[in-house]
């Protein structure tokens, strides 16, 4: 292949996928390489919090029993100076903490398909570079949007492992928003087969004890939020 001189990545980011395989809409596979389940899971900005904190405590080699999970605002964690466009400055605070979950950038219902299948394509990218390429464990977030995102949001995750969702923010809380996210949690299962699903914040409804019922391990881990309103209440 030829190489123009001059060229300049600006959005691909190919070495995240060095040596990767692809699905048919050419989304990378990542492969879960956590071997236990996390201790406890912060949130990106959480994270950040403390690498500061440790580092102005001259504390480099800290390690943290945490994850890291991006079940927040995509503002929180993509931007210009986010994830992806800063990699190696997220990989200097991520390499202090036990493992990650995937990102989680947005499949909301408006926007446009390339969009979409960015946001997916992203996701596993950064899971295949942190955790088969750079030698961390990683559990696959996955994020589904309408029946329409079916098609492509699950690939590249695989099938008969852990997988990881978060219920913080609008489904399955909303109550306009629960038929949505129920029915692609059975989609999840049909595709996927997980053995374990983690969840970031309730899962406090029913559908996750029907799950159980199936002989699926549900593991629940707080939020911010629940953690926050867990301390009001005392």
């Amino acid at each position: 292949m030829n190489i123009r001189k001059g060229i300049k990545d600006v959005w691909w980011r190919p070495y995240m996928v060095s040596g990767a395989r692809f699905s048919a809409n050419d989304i990378p596979f990542c492969p879960t390489t956590a071997t236990e389940m996390p201790a406890l899971i912060l949130t990106y900005k959480e994270a950040k919090e403390m690498y500061r904190k440790e580092m102005r405590r001259h504390n480099k080699d800290f390690m943290s029993l945490a994850y890291v999970c991006f079940y927040a605002d995509d503002g929180d964690f993509d931007s210009f100076k986010g994830i992806w466009f800063r990699s190696s400055h997220a990989y200097k605070v991520l390499r202090h903490f036990a493992g990650i979950i995937t990102p989680d950038f947005s499949l909301y219902q408006d926007f446009p398909l390339p969009l979409k299948l960015w946001n997916v394509y992203r996701m596993r990218a950064f899971g295949y570079w942190f955790g088969t390429l750079c030698g961390h464990a990683v559990i696959n977030n996955v994020r589904w949007g309408t029946p329409e995102t079916y098609w492509y949001c699950f690939d590249g995750i695989p099938e008969n492992s852990v997988v990881a969702i978060g219920t913080v923010g609008g489904s399955p809380r909303k109550l306009e928003d629960r038929e949505r996210f129920e029915e692609g949690l059975r989609e999840l299962v049909r595709r996927l087969h997980p053995h374990t699903i983690i969840v970031y914040g309730s899962a406090n409804y029913k559908c996750f004890k029907k799950l159980e019922e199936q002989g699926i391990t549900i593991l629940a881990y707080p939020s911010k939020t629940n953690k926050a309103f867990a301390g009001r209440a005392k």
